[in-house]
């Protein structure tokens, strides 16, 4: 018995660890991608909360009092300093608009004669302290590290005086950001990630079956000897197979995108899809197409190399991680490639897309090299695809 046993187990051994890719895609691929999905994770979650440091906050400063000017002064703090004259108004202030549209950080506005008022008030006393309204944007990283170092600062000055001036302690509204900023700003970071990974999953789901699974079952071989050029076999195969993931893959992000508000329903007021338009949607509708285009080859031309849909699934594996990392990288990159040469990168540039069009910073000639960038890889797909099904060597 225990010779039998042991055959059975060395035979296990040696057909497992015996193939190559087998042993590479259960022992050494998942722990090489799940180091580098969270170290990358880790990095671009830093990179997405935090400014550079050599970043300099723009902030606009109001009847700024000597005090403060002295403490600015005082250290060589990253701050590219303005500072506003005339009257405040907030109806119609250009330095609110700027904040409210990224150009500007931050624009605190102190009272008249701000550093007379801190000297007589008295903290026992029924009167309102002196305030400090900080006119800030939550939808700009940039604006949210200008508003912390500005409120430590303002922090550290009020602890040495005994609480004798107070920040944004009135009725106006200080967050200048719009419901279509904040809106923009989680769907850019949410979406790309969850519809690169519908639309993969809509893929793999069909794609398989129809090459490897084929191939399984020996029907490939009736297909390969009937009179059609091995080149509409395989365009057939992938605008078949990608019409049906399109499908799919709109399904399941069309009932994201109108369960995301209900799901954040009181933690974030006011978001909403319909901050975008018919070109928006059109936009994304062309995007999503040649991506689906992309996958659907890629998986084909991977299920053409595999016997079973089972190995055909575990090579597919480390395409899937690629997957997972471009669309992460939409999350936390915090804007979108301004580099024309990066949508020359498949898949990479899909997300770089699908971010730009929900954040509203979407360029027409990215979208288009995009466009022409997935179009051109499928169709070197389609043609390594016929030189398979040419190869008796590959399909049988």
């Amino acid at each position: 018995m225990k010779t039998n046993l042991w055959t059975i187990m060395k035979k296990e051994f040696a057909r497992f660890f015996g193939d190559k890719r087998m042993v590479i895609s259960v022992l050494l691929l998942p722990g090489i991608m799940i180091y580098a999905i969270y170290s990358f994770m880790g990095t671009a979650m830093s990179d997405q909360f935090h400014t550079d440091d050599t970043y300099l906050c723009k902030i606009a400063f109001h009847n700024l009092p000597d005090s403060i000017e002295a403490i600015l002064d005082s250290g060589e703090l990253p701050i590219d300093r303005q500072e506003t004259e005339g009257t405040f108004v907030e109806e119609n202030n250009p330095f609110l608009d700027q904040v409210h549209t990224k150009e500007l950080d931050l624009l605190v506005v102190f009272p008249e004669n701000f550093d007379e008022l801190v000297r007589n008030y008295s903290s026992l006393s029924s009167a309102f302290a002196p305030n400090i309204d900080i006119y800030y944007n939550t939808a700009s990283t940039e604006s949210g590290t200008a508003y912390e170092l500005i409120t430590g600062i303002l922090d550290s000055y009020e602890s040495a005086l005994s609480n004798k001036f107070d920040i944004n302690n009135s009725d106006k509204v200080h967050d200048l950001a719009s419901t279509e900023d904040t809106s923009a700003q989680i769907f850019s970071m949410m979406l790309p990630m969850l519809l690169m990974t519908f639309l993969f999953s809509a893929c793999t789901s069909i794609a398989p079956e129809s090459i490897a699974g084929e191939k399984e079952r020996g029907t490939i071989a009736t297909l390969l000897v009937t009179p059609m050029k091995r080149s509409s076999l395989a365009m057939g195969k992938i605008f078949s197979l990608s019409t049906i993931a399109l499908l799919g893959g709109l399904s399941s992000f069309f009932g994201t995108m109108l369960s995301i508000p209900k799901l954040l329903e009181g933690s974030l007021d006011g978001l909403s899809a319909s901050v975008y338009g018919v070109q928006d949607y059109i936009l994304l509708l062309v995007v999503i197409l040649s991506t689906v285009l992309v996958m659907v080859s890629a998986i084909a031309v991977i299920s053409a190399f595999a016997k079973t849909v089972k190995e055909a699934s575990t090579m597919i594996m480390p395409l899937m991680i690629i997957v997972m990392l471009v669309g992460v990288s939409g999350m936390f990159t915090g804007g979108t490639a301004s580099d024309a040469a990066m949508y020359l990168i498949p898949l990479y540039n899909s997300a770089q897309c699908m971010s730009g069009i929900f954040s509203f910073s979407y360029d027409a000639v990215h979208i288009a090299i995009t466009v022409g960038t997935n179009l051109a890889c499928c169709g070197v797909m389609v043609m390594v695809l016929t030189k398979m099904f040419n190869s008796e060597k590959i399909m049988y």
